[in-house]
């Protein structure tokens, strides 16, 4: 077994890597270990995004989400400047495409407007000059809105760590947790280590690392496919910036919409479906535990009955080019089949409680010497950092590092909205 560490942090996604790099800036002489499974950082949420630097505008007031993601919008922004990560904000736009529409953007602006957002009411002829092919009777511009390149920030991030003395191992999957009067026993494919504190990242695994531990999330991660194409390069002139429709209030996803990402090109997407396995970024990819698991849990079960309709047109989607540019006319009706090509696919993480409910808010749950991040769907490569933070912040009191501690950052305190334990 390897020497005791202070410290260590599943999973090398863009929230393990921020969490590490707070605990750092916290304890700098904390011996800290971060386990990733596979060869390299941000092989999955955060390598498959679409790379958005998100305002918050979708998010309750108060929320957790809405705190860190509107203080992450920043100190993403900060970050990269200061690091020289390619990034742009860009503003986006949401709009009603018909007067039915209009209620609820009415009510999405009012929810930005509570989270403190720079939101700029538009009329149909003000939208057409900002995308000049996009029909809609009006829309919001959320000016605040970015692109970034995470996998390079997840560099940058590991460069930090490693430079102030943590150790990170690659191709290091943990196989056991064990906890005791010395800490976590932790077994892995390329031996045990061991560590005082455990914090679990784990992303799409994160409930199976939490339950190994010993610790019960009241949820589990169903995995979802989010599948793109994109415009071909003599098309990208079509948008300009990000365009989003007024998300359906009855399903729980955004809907299929417009993103110029950080290399110029221009992802149209995504769709919504169950993906056969916690890692399936592409139809034939199935996971025989993944999927019973799943089909099994009472949550899909419910989640599936109540959005039946809806479901069954993402699945439409995901195997009907003709109805997924069809969606995509919605917003801008010139574009035809042969304006796209397909594009790759993101699995989205989504911890669903027994009853079906999406735990629509970050969870992170305390265990025994152990926080578990459980749900940390989007924003949260935008909020990375300040997740760190909010970890760093609600740690237990470290008396053999106190007096070698940065100072403080500042508290996020929770509210009644937070789900996190």
């Amino acid at each position: 077994m390897s020497p005791v560490h202070d410290f260590v942090v599943i999973g090398g996604g863009i929230v393990g890597l921020a969490t590490a790099h707070s605990l750092l800036e916290r304890y700098p002489d904390a011996r800290l270990l971060l386990l990733e499974k596979e060869d390299a950082p941000a092989k999955h949420q955060t390598g498959h995004n679409s790379g958005v630097i998100h305002a918050g505008v979708y998010y309750v007031p108060g929320s957790l989400k809405a705190r860190l993601c509107q203080a992450g919008n920043r100190s993403m922004v900060e970050f990269c400047e200061r690091h020289g990560v390619t990034h742009e904000v860009c503003g986006k736009l949401i709009v009603a495409t018909k007067p039915e529409e209009l209620p609820q953007l009415a009510r999405l602006e009012e929810r930005g407007r509570q989270n403190g957002l720079d939101i700029v009411r538009l009329n149909a002829e003000q939208v057409a000059e900002v995308e000049p092919h996009v029909r809609a009777v009006a829309g919001l511009r959320v000016r605040t809105t970015g692109i970034a390149d995470y996998p390079a920030v997840c560099r940058v991030l590991a460069d930090l760590i490693q430079a102030g003395g943590a150790e990170l191992h690659y191709g290091t999957r943990v196989t056991g947790l064990d906890y005791g009067a010395e800490g976590h026993r932790v077994s892995t494919t390329r031996g045990e280590f061991s560590a005082h504190y455990l914090i679990n990242c784990a992303g799409l695994h994160s409930d199976r690392v939490a339950r190994l531990a010993g610790t019960d999330p009241q949820s589990q991660i169903v995995p979802f496919r989010g599948e793109y194409y994109e415009l071909r390069p003599d098309k990208r002139y079509l948008v300009k910036h990000l365009i989003y429709p007024v998300p359906n209030p009855d399903f729980p996803f955004l809907g299929v919409h417009f993103t110029r990402m950080i290399d110029g090109s221009v992802h149209a997407g995504p769709n919504a479906v169950l993906a056969f396995a916690r890692e399936g970024y592409r139809k034939t990819d199935v996971n025989l535990r993944d999927l019973t698991e799943s089909l099994r849990y009472p949550g899909f079960q419910a989640l599936a009955r109540r959005n039946l309709k809806e479901g069954a047109a993402e699945m439409w989607r995901s195997f009907s080019k003709a109805a997924f540019v069809h969606s995509l006319q919605a917003l801008i009706p010139e574009i035809t089949a042969g304006d796209v090509i397909p594009a790759g696919a993101g699995v989205r993480a989504q911890a669903l409680t027994p009853q079906g409910g999406l735990v629509d808010d970050f969870l992170i749950v305390k265990g025994q010497g152990a926080l578990h991040v459980c749900n940390a769907p989007s924003p949260a490569a935008t909020a990375s950092l300040e997740i760190g933070r909010y970890i760093v912040n609600r740690l237990p009191a470290f008396a053999h590092l106190a007096s070698h501690q940065t100072r403080p950052q500042a508290d996020v305190s929770p509210t009644r909205q937070d789900v996190t334990a």
